[in-house]
């Protein structure tokens, strides 16, 4: 293949997030020609064997083989770009090597970046990425880097016609609202079917904190706690104008008001 016009595959366990990266290559790079998408890293080994892709685009935790592993027995043979969406370990063994990375979600601007980058090493044959790969594992195994929860990091609300991708980083809060759940995001107020109890249950306790029964808030959006002429706990949230209470018997999360 001339690297005028080269290929690539895309693995995700995700349906949402392969299509999400695929549309975002087209963008940021026109010219590539995605030849093959799979679910996981045994099928990425298995289609590039076939496809023979110049470049692969792996997502590092798949059920099954994962993307470290399927790099393993691909790096010889093509350029590795892995995708993450919080390995914070791993990328910053990333910033140290020869691998590139892309953060999720995936913005057109990294892209950019990262054909740039791949536009100079397809001239080459790939590199030798071993040790770097046996060092993510080892991250991606001890007490730092060990795998985590498979907690939600998308939520996908219809707009019209359309189905909208949005990052939970993006969320400022949920709120139940009658048969569905309102989703606020800084530029957005969307609806969407998934029950408050089933967001509890798949959202990282560490990023939300339920604070009412119909309220779950990112916590790293919140600016301010008070307590209003009724004495109820409100919470303020950066660049949002609103209010949002606390329930009493979720007062304990902000003990010393």
């Amino acid at each position: 293949m001339s690297p005028a016009a080269p290929t690539a595959l895309i693995a995700d366990d995700e349906a949402p997030m392969r299509e999400q990266l695929r549309m975002r290559l087209q963008e940021a790079w026109p010219e590539l020609r995605i030849v093959a998408e799979a679910a996981n890293g045994m099928e990425a080994v298995a289609m590039a064997e076939v496809q023979q892709p110049d470049i692969v685009f792996l997502d590092i935790r798949m059920p099954g083989m994962g993307g470290i592993d399927a790099a393993k027995q691909l790096y010889s043979h093509c350029h590795i770009v892995f995708v993450t969406a919080y390995d914070q370990y791993a990328v910053d063994a990333f910033e140290q090597g020869a691998i590139d990375y892309l953060l999720k979600p995936v913005t057109t601007e990294r892209l950019a970046t990262t054909r740039a980058r791949l536009g100079k090493r397809l001239a080459r044959p790939p590199q030798d990425i071993g040790a770097q790969l046996a060092q993510l594992s080892g991250l991606l195994r001890d007490g730092a880097g060990a795998p985590r929860p498979n907690y939600l990091r998308w939520i996908q609300a219809q707009v019209g016609n359309s189905l909208r991708m949005i990052s939970t980083r993006e969320v400022l809060f949920f709120q139940s609202e009658d048969k569905y759940t309102r989703v606020q995001t800084l530029t957005a107020e969307l609806l969407i079917r998934k029950t408050l109890k089933e967001l509890a249950d798949e959202l990282d306790p560490d990023e939300f904190w339920r604070i009412h029964r119909s309220t779950l808030v990112r916590v790293d959006a919140i600016s301010e706690v008070s307590r209003d002429l009724r004495g109820r706990q409100m919470l303020r949230l950066r660049n949002w104008a609103g209010e949002l209470e606390v329930s009493r018997n979720h007062t304990y999360l902000f003990q010393q008001m």
